[in-house]
């Protein structure tokens, strides 16, 4: 795994990007919402995978949903001719010219992107995707000046859709409900005859009735959990994308009472073996990682090995696991840090934190391989 192709030896790191799994999930999609159109949301890197596996792996999506024109720029250069929706739409009124030679659509959330598009013009009408706040309190338009903007933008020439975001589509009970939202969202637009867009990932799962025209699934397509339970993507038959493999670089030889790594957290019941791999919090692992958090370790056969826990704190470089069940692990021994074996949303929650952020947080300096 550290062979490189200028014959140089790099430390033993490697995400892998799986595309197979990128379309596997993207099927799953069109699946649970057989009647909807999608857009992928490829934001923050797309979720740190990168837009190149993305484009290859999702190439089939109606649509990319991403935060700002020079990533927009960045699908069209690569090739990308479908559509692209800027999600948090314009930042400031001198892109729309951009915007409009990118056939860019256009989530309008304020009154200041109202008045952009009413004074701006146009060569052809925008597609412009209206956002209520519905109760997420985040960003939109409250009901009633929510209508006025569509009245407003629809005269103006523009090709309107109605959208809304789920503040708690994996919660049962938490306030605002999507039932809540949705009545506050039916209400709304009444009489205002437009496509609807609603359903990120959670709605996609578990809403079958409030998925909307066009859904806008992001953690699903990378094979993480809304809620951060494994079990979740289990069910519903998802694919993780990215693989972080590395490999044990040494061994330690411990005693009873011996302890490991800064602050002495972790104290050797036993005579013990730790084996140290080469990822630290510098490559994106949690620093938080508590003990216990699973690692894979290859046993020496094709696709074999057995999870070890991580034992004390993960370092900038490097991290420490007990190898006690893995008598045949060693120096070069593969190791995986989440992928197929060890579920990005386990690490998490060991971790107190959730799948998105250690998928984003990638570091640059990790070699990136699309398979």
């Amino acid at each position: 795994m550290g062979a490189a192709a200028n014959g140089m030896i790099n430390r033993p790191i490697l995400a892998s990007i799986y595309t197979e799994a990128f379309r596997h999930n993207l099927n799953r999609v069109r699946e649970l919402a057989p009647e909807s159109k999608i857009w992928s949301v490829v934001k923050s890197r797309a979720y740190g995978h990168n837009f190149e596996a993305a484009l290859k792996g999702l190439a089939s999506t109606d649509g990319f949903a991403l935060l700002n024109m020079q990533n927009a720029l960045r699908l069209r250069e690569a090739g990308w001719q479908g559509r692209i929706l800027l999600l948090e739409g314009l930042f400031h009124e001198n892109e729309l010219a951009l915007a409009e030679k990118l056939s860019c659509d256009l989530v309008v959330h304020c009154e200041a992107q109202v008045e952009w598009l009413e004074k701006y013009q146009a060569h052809k009408p925008f597609s412009v995707f209206l956002k209520m706040n519905s109760g997420m309190n985040r960003l939109g338009l409250k009901a009633q000046a929510y209508r006025t903007a569509f009245h407003r933008l629809h005269a103006a020439g523009n090709k309107m859709h109605h959208m809304t975001h789920f503040a708690n589509a994996d919660q049962v009970d938490r306030l605002p409900t999507v039932g809540s939202q949705m009545e506050l969202f039916n209400d709304t637009i009444e009489g205002l005859d437009a496509p609807t867009s609603l359903a990120n990932s959670a709605a996609i799962l578990w809403h079958r009735n409030a998925l909307g025209d066009w859904v806008r699934p992001g953690i699903m397509l990378y094979g993480a959990s809304p809620t951060g339970l494994y079990t979740d993507i289990k069910n519903a038959h998802l694919k993780a994308v990215m693989q972080l493999q590395s490999e044990i670089i040494d061994i330690q030889l411990l005693e009873k009472g011996d302890r490991v790594g800064y602050g002495g957290r972790f104290e050797a019941p036993e005579k013990m073996r730790v084996g140290i791999v080469a990822c630290g919090y510098a490559d994106g692992y949690p620093r938080h990682a508590k003990d216990g958090t699973p690692v894979w370790v290859s046993d020496g056969s094709k696709d074999s090995g057995i999870i070890c826990p991580i034992v004390g704190r993960v370092s900038m470089d490097m991290l420490s696991i007990d190898l006690r069940n893995a008598p045949n692990a060693k120096i070069g021994s593969t190791v995986e840090l989440w992928g197929d074996r060890v579920p990005v949303d386990d690490v998490a929650q060991m971790s107190d934190t959730i799948g998105y952020e250690l998928l984003c947080a990638l570091a640059p300096r990790v070699p990136v391989v699309i398979k």
